[in-house]
């Protein structure tokens, strides 16, 4: 599955049209807060795992997208306002974080080993 647009709906959300004829609609607080890269979730080097301090600091910004760039046709990579841009979010990535935060869950990343 692909996405045929992806944009910002109302300052808080990203929708996305996939080419099946989906939506898949994520509150931009959510997409951020489980931002899948290594700075945010954490990481294993050589058996060794290491995870960040959750984010003390909250800054308004942090939950505004300022661009949305294409990573390969497999993902995008989002810049925030507020500076960072590490993310890489897979469109599988997408579909289940829009899945998750209509059942209030969140990713799993307790299984990095």
């Amino acid at each position: 599955m692909k996405p045929l647009q992806i944009k910002v709906l109302d300052k808080a959300f990203l929708l996305i049209k996939w080419d099946e004829k989906s939506e898949s609609k994520i509150g931009l607080k959510y997409l951020r807060d489980e931002c899948p890269c290594a700075n945010c979730k954490g990481e294993t080097i050589l058996l060794k795992t290491y995870r960040p301090p959750k984010t003390a600091i909250f800054n308004p910004e942090m939950y505004k997208i300022q661009n949305i760039q294409p990573v390969g046709g497999y993902a995008i990579q989002i810049s925030w306002y507020d500076g960072h841009n590490t993310g890489i979010y897979s469109w599988e990535y997408l579909q289940k974080l829009a899945e998750y935060e209509s059942t209030g869950q969140s990713q799993n990343y307790n299984a990095l080993l």
